[in-house]
């Protein structure tokens, strides 16, 4: 198989798991195991996440129904608490890989992102980003288009954007929630768990030396 496109998520694949922050967190506070993720996970697709990552809400409105939602699931967590582990480290090799993929194929990211300064400015970093994202051939951001993952309509979006067949599209991301949809479109998916096994998955699929 000819392979046109790569399409990428960012965070969690081109940067580090934010449910590791989300899990010193509760540590640190003594809060139920896994409550940030349950509660996100919680009727995912109308839930305060949702609505806050499609820009139906804005920060006080995401604030207080996210508190509630977790507080239903048995302990209370603020939502602007959780705005600052969202950050992730960028991984130098997945930057690296997508460079080398961007010199061969398209490139598309696909991101369930926050409305901008959401979580605040961080100069340096959004610059890094900023170049990172640049080595993208298209970017569909949820609060820009308020659709965001799993929604079928943004593949879609981003298929005919980049006019390529998803057949012949690799779609990684770290949930697989989101990599269900991309699959029924035909597109090979990876769930990734590491920069070393998504890159190795990637190897595979593209034919190319990416590390």
């Amino acid at each position: 198989m000819t392979i046109e496109a790569v399409i990428f998520d960012f965070g969690g694949v081109l940067t580090s798991s934010p449910f590791e922050a989300f899990a010193r967190f509760e540590s640190e506070r003594n809060l139920p195991i896994e409550i940030i993720r349950r509660t996100n996970a919680a009727n995912h697709l109308e839930n305060a996440w949702a609505k806050f990552e499609r820009a139906e809400v804005d920060i006080d409105a995401f604030d207080k129904l996210f508190a509630e939602e977790s507080r239903a699931l048995g302990a209370e967590v603020r939502g602007r608490d959780v705005l600052p582990l969202l950050q992730g480290d960028l991984r130098p090799e997945m930057v690296e890989a997508l460079k080398r993929i961007k010199a061969q194929f398209k490139t598309g990211c696909i991101t369930n992102n926050l409305p901008a300064n959401a979580i605040g400015s961080l100069t340096g970093r959004t610059l890094y980003v900023a170049e990172v994202m640049a080595l993208f051939d298209h970017v569909i951001e949820s609060a820009k288009i308020g659709l965001r993952k799993p929604d079928p309509r943004i593949y879609k979006m981003m298929v005919e954007t980049l006019k390529v067949d998803p057949k012949r599209c690799i779609y990684l991301d770290d949930l697989g929630v989101n990599l269900k949809p991309a699959r029924e479109m035909g597109m090979t998916t990876i769930k990734v768990a590491s920069g070393a096994q998504a890159i190795a998955e990637l190897e595979a699929a593209t034919g190319l030396k990416l590390g």
